[in-house]
């Protein structure tokens, strides 16, 4: 499967997720990369994203894919750094290890319907564990999203550190990638 393929046709995501993205992180950028966001949305049928509508995951992807590719794959990890920050997210812990169990509970809650996917933590050693990544999203978003997560709920003088250390990737046309983490 390709990166921005929705793995099942019936699968949405919660118009809150887009809005989040759109409105909080690429507005942090600039006005003009939220127009630009907006335009791509407004290309693919979504004119007006209202939170708690649920839109079709491939439209939003295809919207993702062009924002890439206008904005430069960069502006992905630094999308995904700053969701943990913007978005509505699970918080009743203060660990590294928990904040990267978090990020498949947030994905559950705002995706739905077929495979949507999934983020599997595993800790592996004191300050390190490996997140596996089963989605359609690019792997810099996932990046920036790993390390912006491990970075909210590591210590101050903690130093996070992301690798890639899986056997595939969605780069090369796999459906996961796996990520280890030190911090």
């Amino acid at each position: 499967m390709a990166t921005y393929e929705a793995f099942d046709q019936g699968v949405e995501v919660n118009g809150r997720t887009v809005l989040t993205i759109v409105e909080k992180a690429m507005g942090r950028f600039s006005d003009a990369y939220r127009e630009r966001a907006l335009y791509a949305l407004a290309a693919e049928g979504i004119t007006d994203p209202e939170p708690g509508v649920w839109y079709p995951q491939q439209t939003w992807l295809n919207a993702f894919e062009t924002i890439a590719e206008e904005l430069q794959p960069h502006v992905l990890d630094r999308l995904g750094e700053q969701l943990p920050t913007v978005a509505t997210w699970p918080n009743d812990f203060d660990t590294v290890p928990d904040g990267l169990q978090s990020i498949d509970t947030a994905y559950q809650r705002n995706h739905r319907g077929g495979d949507i996917g999934y983020y599997e933590f595993e800790q592996t050693e004191d300050r390190a564990g490996e997140l596996t990544c089963y989605d359609p999203y690019p792997c810099p978003f996932d990046r920036g999203l790993v390390r912006g997560v491990a970075k909210r709920y590591a210590s101050v003088d903690a130093f996070v550190f992301i690798e890639e250390t899986g056997e595939t990737c969605r780069r090369d046309g796999d459906d996961v990638c796996t990520y280890t983490v030190y911090w």
